[in-house]
């Protein structure tokens, strides 16, 4: 079998205003479009733009290859939720992904286990893909790291029913290594992850799943991690088109 398709990810969080935003997603389109691996389908890219940008970031990427995502969403389908956007409210406006359970947002807004598993809970009713963030505080032995990922990788599918062909993907970022001048080793992310997707495998829930590694991810990397370890989720290294295109090489690189 052909190896599974990489899969990149990158999220702007609160980064770039509105207009720069809309541009520096209509040069990511033009460089998805114009890349024969993005093409191919070797490689899937999903770009998380902030909530004002969604609708003229999604008329950006329309009739290419690459899909739209929110940064977060709320728990409820609608209701008296000021400032929250729901799952429906991101599916019309043409999202495939959603991000759950990041590490900032546990810390700055204090969400909990309870809450991620809620959210991942509403965006899989909503048709989106989550994609679920797990991560150790501290530096820590990859076992002990892998032990501690996979329990919060459980909490937060909780209360996902049997029985449904769902999609997941999991973005391994030790919560010490992001921002940081250098991403975990090679050697400790394959670990976590390949632990990750062992689990991932072992629940009838998500027969779809892919687990990806967040976290300082740079050029360089992608390459030395084996198939344990899906795609990469990017940061501000991404803010350079130029750079995502790299990295969309490296990818292309690792498909054969």
């Amino acid at each position: 079998m052909p190896p599974a398709p990489t899969l990149l990810g990158v999220s702007l969080k609160m980064y770039f205003g509105h207009r720069q935003t809309v541009d520096w997603c209509r040069d990511v389109a033009r460089m998805a479009a114009e890349h024969p691996a993005v093409g191919s389908g070797a490689v899937d890219l999903f770009i998380l733009p902030s909530f004002p940008a969604l609708v003229p970031a999604g008329q950006a990427f329309a009739g290419g290859p690459v899909r739209l995502g929110a940064q977060n969403l709320h728990w409820e389908d609608g209701g008296p939720f000021t400032g929250e956007v729901s799952g429906p409210q991101l599916r019309e406006a043409g999202c495939s992904y959603v991000e759950v359970g990041h590490a900032e947002r546990r810390r700055l807004f204090a969400e909990d286990d309870r809450i991620v598993a809620a959210k991942a809970a509403a965006a899989l009713r909503n048709g989106l893909i989550p994609v679920i963030c797990v991560g150790e505080q501290q530096r820590m032995p990859a076992d002990e790291a892998a032990a501690t990922c996979t329990a919060q990788l459980e909490a937060g599918v909780r209360t996902v029913t049997d029985g449904q062909q769902l999609q997941v993907v999991v973005a391994y970022e030790p919560v010490w290594a992001i921002g940081s001048s250098e991403p975990a080793s090679v050697e400790h992310i394959r670990a976590v992850c390949s632990r990750l997707r062992t689990w991932l495998a072992g629940q009838d829930r998500f027969p779809h799943h892919r687990v990806m590694y967040g976290g300082s991810a740079g050029p360089g990397l992608l390459g030395r991690l084996g198939q344990e370890v899906g795609g990469l989720f990017l940061g501000r290294f991404a803010h350079d088109v130029g750079a995502l295109a790299g990295i969309v090489d490296e990818a292309a690189e690792r498909a054969g």
